[in-house]
């Protein structure tokens, strides 16, 4: 009991740590990180824009308000200095004739109020600049072009996020596992992918990529080398008509790194299949990429997708999702190495072979015969 224990917490180990070295997780995210960059973290400022876009909401709507926020009580302290120098707060006891910068501010609360309402533009009419400074006309310029620069850029910003076409592809799904079986007669990875919405992405591409470790004939290993993987629709792998669930296959034929791969040993394979589709959004004209991979215990020998599309009685097709990812098994060879042998085998006896060494000898036959 304590084996059978230990071994199943070992294989479950096994299977997890596997799980955490792939790259692109199911959902599209590159679990990868960049460490000992010489360059200096600044030069992300530099495309503030684009640091601006990558960052979590949290952080963001944090910079929002404190960008307003900030604005507000530094223009606020601002008018204050400037009622200061001009001794135009109570405490200075301003004779009735005294004409203010601005008028009706008596402390810090009140500059904070006046900075708010210039800068929203609220404008209640109770505060007030006027013509007795020159620094105060100035200063209500300067808040005034920088509050619409801070509130273009930030409500952009906000906008920028929201529209992102990032979001657009979360409603683009893979099925969870890959299958392996014959299609028209030849051995093919299968991947079903689905638009979970009815507007369609234009000018739609997928493609692979097969992510393994190799070792050059110079004897240097190259950890997540790339080999392409070329994914086909019956209709072409170009401009697909995405409205409803697609079966996409890679062909297993002499040229393909799944060649060599069987049943039996595909398991043991230290590989990770990523899948992409690019596409432009319909409705923004936003170019949008959708991203998910497949390790080898995702990958099903011996299987094929069911059937999900349907025609009702009133003659609209229906697309069952219930059956997105569900396997059938079916009878698949078990290597796409025997299967090609086993054609070869088939064409050559259909065909006629001559045999160098075999010599037609004509006989004569005599009429006469002997008595």
């Amino acid at each position: 009991m304590f084996n059978y224990l230990r071994k199943r917490f070992t294989s479950h180990i096994r299977e997890r740590s596997r799980r955490r070295a792939r790259l692109v997780s199911k959902d599209g995210r590159c679990n990868i990180e960049f460490g000992n960059v010489e360059q200096s973290r600044f030069v992300f400022l530099i495309d503030i824009w684009t640091t601006i876009l990558d960052l979590r909401w949290r952080y963001k709507m944090t910079i929002f308000i404190s960008a307003f926020l900030g604005s507000w009580f530094l223009f606020g302290l601002l008018w204050y200095v400037v009622a200061y120098i001009h001794k135009d707060l109570p405490e200075f006891n301003p004779s009735i004739n005294h004409t203010p910068c601005v008028e009706n501010i008596n402390g810090l609360t009140s500059a904070f109020l006046f900075s708010l309402e210039t800068q929203v533009t609220i404008g209640y009419g109770f505060r007030c600049v006027t013509e007795q400074c020159a620094t105060a006309i100035f200063l209500l310029i300067f808040q005034s072009i920088l509050g619409v620069i801070i509130n273009s850029f930030m409500c952009g910003a906000i906008l920028a996020k929201i529209s992102r076409s990032k979001n657009r592809a979360k409603t683009i799904t893979f099925s969870k596992n890959a299958v392996i079986s014959k299609r028209g007669g030849k051995l093919c990875l299968l991947i079903r992918v689905a638009n979970l919405r009815k507007s369609l992405l234009i000018g739609s591409h997928i493609y692979g990529k097969l992510l393994k470790t190799t070792i050059t004939p110079e004897g240097e290993t190259i950890i997540l080398d790339q080999v392409n993987i070329e994914f086909l629709v019956d209709a072409g792998n170009e401009n697909l008509f995405f409205i409803s669930p697609l079966t996409i296959y890679h062909i297993i034929d002499k040229n393909s790194p799944f060649f060599h791969m069987a049943a039996e040993t595909i398991l043991q394979q230290d590989f990770e299949l990523v899948v992409f589709l690019d596409g432009t959004v319909e409705a923004t004209s936003a170019t949008c990429q959708v991203r998910t991979s497949y390790i080898p215990e995702e990958v099903l020998w011996g299987y094929r997708f069911a059937p999900i599309v349907s025609k009702t009685k009133e003659g609209k097709y229906r697309v069952d999702f219930q059956n997105f990812s569900k396997t059938v098994a079916v009878e698949t060879p078990h290597c796409a190495f025997c299967l090609y042998n086993e054609k070869e085998a088939k064409a050559k006896e259909k065909k006629g072979y001559d045999n160098p060494g075999f010599v037609l000898s004509e006989v004569s036959e005599t009429s006469d015969t002997k008595m």
